[in-house]
């Protein structure tokens, strides 16, 4: 039976031995043909890190369910969550990340249009940048040749336009749904609906740092996609909006090291 989502404050099983390192959370809703190919090329490609494969389908109405169900029987790596009821792809990777148990998280769009053989490359990446002493490190993908229509491809490019210049993320790509990033970071941030959408400018406020890595992109090849070009541009200005207003209200703090004691005068 699918697991149900709980929330967490600490990864779940992090100190067992065997313990994977990375965890991939994929958030589906009604994907059901893209499922099987997916969690095959995820296998394939991280066959040299250990890993989990973390599946939330959102309430699909399609047999995501059974298709799930039958894979997780026989791919131990798979974990899969369920969401009674459609929450949205932010609410499924929040509840992805909590159940996670690698202290790195890679997500992934369900539709299949996310290459899996880009994760070890950022992978690495990602650990040779990464040190205790700097901040917290999201990798990001970045769809240099983008693989969808010429109005999704031109919308994307003015939304992009419009949220660099108001949110100074820097990152050109924000929408790609391939990304990488320590699970302890993503527990920091404020969870809201579309907030995978804005994960770089969450990063930066928190202290983080952002790093953009051209990746793959493909066409999709099954299904149909569950978001419209206009449904986006409504909500997207809303959440722009939102976001610059939990910008402006956070002053991250900054310590300061504690003097050192002063030693009394020798009697």
């Amino acid at each position: 039976m699918p697991e149900m989502t709980r929330p967490a404050d600490a990864a779940p099983g992090a100190l067992e031995s065997g313990a994977p390192l990375l965890s991939v959370v994929v958030p589906v809703r009604n994907e059901a043909p893209n499922i099987g190919p997916l969690v095959e090329e995820i296998s394939t490609a991280l066959a040299a890190i250990r890993h989990e494969i973390v599946y939330v389908n959102d309430g699909s109405a399609d047999n995501s369910a059974a298709v799930l169900a039958d894979l997780a029987a026989r791919v131990p790596t798979l974990r899969v969550l369920t969401h009674a009821v459609s929450c949205g792809q932010s609410a499924a990777i929040v509840s992805g990340v909590r159940a996670a148990r690698g202290a790195w998280i890679a997500t992934l769009d369900g539709d299949g249009q996310n290459d899996p053989a880009d994760i070890p490359a950022l992978w690495d990446f990602a650990q040779n940048e990464a040190r205790p002493e700097a901040p917290a490190l999201m990798v990001a993908g970045w769809r240099t040749t983008r693989r969808d229509t010429q109005v999704k491809r031109l919308s994307s490019r003015l939304a992009n336009r419009i949220r660099a210049r108001l949110l100074g993320d820097a990152t050109p790509d924000t929408g790609c749904g391939l990304k990488l990033f320590p699970r302890a970071l993503f527990l920091e941030l404020p969870p809201f609906d579309h907030m995978h959408r804005f994960l770089p400018a969450l990063v930066l406020r928190q202290g983080g740092r952002v790093v953009s890595r051209p990746v793959n992109h493909r066409p999709r090849l099954r299904g149909q996609s569950n978001y419209g070009t206009l449904d986006r541009l409504a909500v997207g200005i809303t959440d722009i909006l939102g976001v610059m207003w939990l910008q402006r209200r956070w002053k991250r703090p900054c310590l300061v090291a504690a003097p050192e004691p002063v030693s009394p005068p020798a009697p």
